[in-house]
């Protein structure tokens, strides 16, 4: 009896053990700037790092390397912290990642943010062909030129964060589109650089304007969330099964107590009923 309960103790730690090293695997942060990732150059920017609830401390790494480091406050209100940069130069631009500590346990790094200082080279100019306005189904061409030598060239949609498309040249890109929809219809600028994080001025902005059905919107869903929801993790399980493993616990506690007791009682060398008594009760308790 006392070599079973002693068994199923050790049983139920090491199962502990496992599933609270298992549940410990955090979720991925999520890293986005204000207002934007494009800076202009002198001017200040925020990096938000989101995490948990649970997190006591937030690393920002930049190109690879520490780069600061936040504790969230008030501890355990809040779920984000935010990394100042009050003057944005060519020595802040690259790119961030962040993670966050729960506990022992840190997390994986955040999905990659590239911060992107503007005002470095002369203004591009923009164009589009067949016109700013046509009709749902047309194919569309974006012209941007800098005169000046560059290798790349940016083609941004205003309005909510969107993903840049880009193209390769020494003069000029063009950025072929169709067939749009009215999804496509927005206020378009491009930029020039010579490295990923290094852009020229912005171009004079076009507007481009579709008439007709919106047909499928899919075609132009470039567009990321400001700030997505983040996935947290479910300690219901976790929750339940302490309280399981601590019952157990201490179902075999009294178990094994009544087992003393019992052999106290009984006096030594007497009849093995008494023993058979106090086995048959506690299995009784067991089931």
């Amino acid at each position: 009896m006392l070599s079973t309960l002693i068994a199923l103790l050790c049983l139920g730690l090491y199962l502990s053990q496992r599933i609270s090293s298992q549940m410990q695997i955090l979720s991925k942060p999520i890293i986005w700037a204000k207002p934007n990732f494009m800076i202009p150059s002198g001017m200040p920017v925020i990096i938000w790092c989101q995490g948990t609830h649970k997190a006591t401390e937030y690393e920002l790494h930049f190109e690879g390397h520490l780069f600061a480091l936040e504790t969230p406050n008030p501890r355990g209100m809040t779920n984000k912290v935010k990394f100042s940069i009050q003057t944005m130069t060519s020595h802040t631009a690259g790119q961030y990642k962040c993670l966050y500590r729960s506990g022992e346990h840190w997390s994986e790094p955040s999905d990659p943010l590239d911060l992107v200082l503007t005002g470095m080279y002369d203004k591009p100019t923009l164009s589009v062909h067949p016109g700013a306005e046509v009709i749902s189904g047309e194919n569309v061409t974006f012209y941007c030129r800098l005169e000046t030598a560059t290798s790349t060239f940016f083609l941004i949609k205003e309005g909510r964060s969107s993903r840049p498309q880009h193209k390769y040249g020494n003069i000029q890109a063009d950025f072929y589109m169709g067939p749009v929809t009215t999804a496509h219809r927005g206020t378009y600028r491009c930029f020039g650089s010579y490295n990923n994080h290094l852009w020229s001025f912005p171009s004079e902005p076009v507007m481009l304007l579709v008439t007709g059905d919106v047909g499928n919107t899919s075609l132009a869903s470039t567009e990321q969330p400001s700030s997505p929801d983040l996935a947290i993790w479910d300690h219901t399980s976790w929750n339940l099964f302490r309280i399981s493993l601590a019952f157990l616990v201490l179902v075999a506690v009294c178990l094994l107590a009544k087992d003393w007791l019992c052999k106290k009682r009984t006096p030594e060398g007497a009849d093995r009923a008494s023993s058979q008594e106090c086995r048959f009760q506690n299995t009784k308790i067991l089931g």
